[in-house]
């Protein structure tokens, strides 16, 4: 078959199909360069507008050019985007994000909650439809919210099926609510990590932890998510240089396997995303 670890919830009639997907994303290798797409709900147009910004940010084709032109893993938004652009970008690999929120309505004592959008049967049925490369789905859970048990239950769901179906199941897993007081806490992080383990996942999302030495930091949470893979999120905008030997230092000190961009790609022009998306590419695929 090959050497993808093939959890023990894939059919054995869905097995190659899952090597296929993992394959694909990963170009052969154990890691990861996910391309965040799912900040149009996220965040609104904050991001996405403003006097630092070029135009053509601003549009949502934006996004697949980069997806299409960068030599990425897997493109992750939501399925209502890839069903108005993916036609047009019919060879990028696909990761459907089935819950979102925006930052509008405060949460009671201020606790998120992210429900599921769309089922992951949806999912496995618009893949056959579009015939669109739809490689797997994500889930956004915040871990600590008083609403965890409502996100960890729909998340373990939508991982079981997505295996069922030979799909990659990447968790965004973020420690939000009230009684939260520092979200990038190294044993915050590694328990998180160690969450999306127990629940299933081929990758967790995870914020950098803040500590003297992130490196090792960062091999505890590795250790912690035993055989799921850890990408860290690429957070706001920064030098390029700087966020190139950040990314390095994560996978060759830390151990990652691999790396979540968003802003630090589609803010920039596309001549420019694409460049430093090839650039991400050879540190996560390259070495």
């Amino acid at each position: 078959m090959s050497n993808v670890f093939i959890p023990a919830d894939v059919p054995k009639a869905k097995e190659q199909e899952f090597v296929e997907n993992y394959t694909a994303i990963t170009k052969g290798t154990e890691k990861l360069f996910l391309f965040a797409g799912d900040q149009k709900i996220e965040h609104l147009n904050e991001n996405f507008h403003g006097k630092d910004l070029p135009p053509t940010v601003n549009f949502p084709e934006h996004l697949f050019q980069i997806a299409a032109a960068g030599d990425i893993g897997v493109f992750a938004t939501q399925l209502g985007l890839v069903a108005r652009y993916g036609k047009q970008f019919s060879d990028v690999n696909y990761l459907i994000k089935l819950n979102s929120k925006t930052y509008l309505t405060p949460a009671p004592h201020n606790d998120p909650i992210s429900r599921q959008m769309w089922s992951v049967e949806q999912v496995a049925r618009f893949k056959q439809e579009s015939k669109l490369n739809i490689r797997g789905i994500g889930y956004t859970i915040y871990l600590g919210s008083e609403f965890e048990g409502i996100m960890l239950r729909e998340a373990a769901q939508a991982i079981l099926t997505a295996h069922q179906h030979g799909m990659v199941a990447v968790i965004w897993m973020y420690p939000r609510g009230a009684t939260i007081k520092n979200d990038q806490d190294p044993a915050l992080i590694a328990g998180g990590a160690g969450v999306a383990n127990a629940l299933g996942a081929d990758f967790v999302k995870l914020k950098v932890p803040k500590a003297q030495n992130i490196g090792q930091a960062l091999q505890i949470a590795v250790q912690a998510a035993g055989n799921t893979k850890i990408i860290c999120s690429g957070g706001k905008r920064v030098d390029p240089k700087n966020f190139l030997k950040a990314t390095s230092d994560q996978i060759t000190l830390g151990h990652t396997g691999g790396i979540a961009v968003g802003r630090n790609l589609y803010q920039y022009p596309l001549a420019e995303a694409k460049e430093l998306a090839l650039a991400i590419s050879k540190i996560v695929y390259g070495n």
